[in-house]
């Protein structure tokens, strides 16, 4: 199978404090993986490590093609371009519309051709069911389509993995179903999936491999 994920003897750290030691870890492309653990247990942590917001304090780290161990400042535009992140609290630019949102990270990645660009927001927004909502403000929009809205602007440079920080945190069970069977839908699609939640029941509904996070370790449930 395709790694798209190795970590071999991985130690990282916040301000000098050792959040996660001895990490093993490898994902094949088209794994649903989900991170499971307390608030504080080191999940964010090794999501940012994957896109170099955190840094591999020793160890072998390899993600997307590149080793984070030695990636170079240059380098990290590139790799974040190949990882589609989806937070929480959606962070999307309340004073633009939808579409505004999605050309905005068009721009800032290199994208110019403005019609090629309306056209690609529009038929990533329309795979998510947001095709009919171009011109809403986010603050228009319920936590729902506001999140849809987060993972089309994830999708928008077809990365190769998706990393989902809590995505239905902020939303009802009905709604939060709706954003699984979105996510799920990516990953049967061909697309890996790396997703931290506390919602056990999304683990039973859409099955993956499960990480359990505690005491600085990071074990695989069966």
């Amino acid at each position: 199978m395709d790694d798209i994920l190795s970590y071999k003897q991985v130690e990282l750290r916040q301000r000098e404090q050792i959040v996660l030691t001895d990490v093993n870890l490898s994902v094949v492309r088209g794994d649903m993986v989900y991170l499971l653990g307390r608030v504080g247990s080191g999940k964010s942590t090794l999501m940012k490590s994957f896109y170099a917001e955190v840094p591999i304090f020793s160890g072998s780290a390899q993600f997307v093609g590149y080793d984070l161990a030695s990636i170079r400042p240059r380098q990290i535009p590139y790799l974040r371009r190949k990882v589609g992140i989806v937070f929480q609290d959606f962070q999307l630019l309340q004073d633009r519309t939808v579409e505004e949102n999605l050309l905005f990270v068009l721009r800032a990645t290199g994208w110019k051709d403005k019609k090629v660009m309306k056209s690609h927001v529009q038929d990533i927004l329309s795979q998510v069911g947001m095709g009919d909502k171009t011109y809403k403000m986010p603050y228009q929009l319920s936590g729902g389509e506001q999140q849809r809205v987060v993972i089309a602007r994830a999708l928008l440079n077809s990365p190769e993995v998706i990393l989902a920080d809590e995505p239905t945190g902020n939303l009802d069970f009905e709604t939060g179903n709706d954003i699984m069977e979105l996510l799920y839908g990516i990953r049967q699609a061909g697309m890996t999936v790396i997703m931290s939640t506390h919602n056990l029941s999304w683990c039973d509904r859409y099955p993956g491999r499960q990480l359990l996070f505690a005491d600085g370790k990071i074990s695989e449930r069966e």
